[in-house]
């Protein structure tokens, strides 16, 4: 049987309180779109564990989240760390034109001349649009602009062709 692919959508920053809340830090947007998603796997240094009765809400820039398992504040700060994985399944499919960054990880970057950049390592945002890290004969930050850079994503070929200069 092959496993369940897994994505990370936050980290658990520490307690809240001493009734057994934590911090977490999101990586969805929003931020507290984490919630609607369950069961949780949390990782931490002793192993992980499945959490399906998962509440909170926005607490500041961040989310706060409690399930019954945690009594008190030691509990949650014992979490401090600790990944926040869900199923890839429970995320709703990508609109038109809209991908998930996890989904472009891997994929080979292609220029339009047929040089091949290597694969895409990550992403990052930089405010004003998002940027591919591509890791080939060397590292390049290549912006992931659809229509002026990005020409076209075939995440069945497992490929982004690109205009882009491999000189640049």
């Amino acid at each position: 049987m092959i496993a369940e692919r897994r994505i990370l959508l936050g980290h658990i920053a520490g307690a809240h309180g001493v009734q057994g809340w934590v911090c977490v830090r999101s990586h969805t947007q929003p931020r507290e779109n984490i919630l609607r998603y369950r069961p949780w796997t949390v990782r931490h240094r002793d192993g992980e564990f499945q959490v399906d009765d998962v509440r909170g809400r926005v607490q500041g820039q961040g989310i706060i989240a409690h399930w019954p398992e945690l009594l008190d504040r030691d509990q949650a700060e014992a979490l401090k760390g600790a990944e926040i994985w869900v199923a890839r399944t429970q995320l709703p499919p990508a609109g038109p034109d809209e991908v998930y960054w996890f989904d472009l990880e891997g994929l080979r970057v292609v220029g339009v001349d047929g040089h091949d950049f290597g694969r895409i390592d990550h992403l990052l945002s930089t405010g004003s649009n998002d940027v591919m890290s591509v890791r080939g004969e060397r590292e390049r930050l290549i912006p992931f602009i659809r229509g002026d850079v990005v020409k076209r994503v075939d995440l069945d070929a497992g490929l982004i062709e690109v205009d882009w200069d491999p000189e640049f």
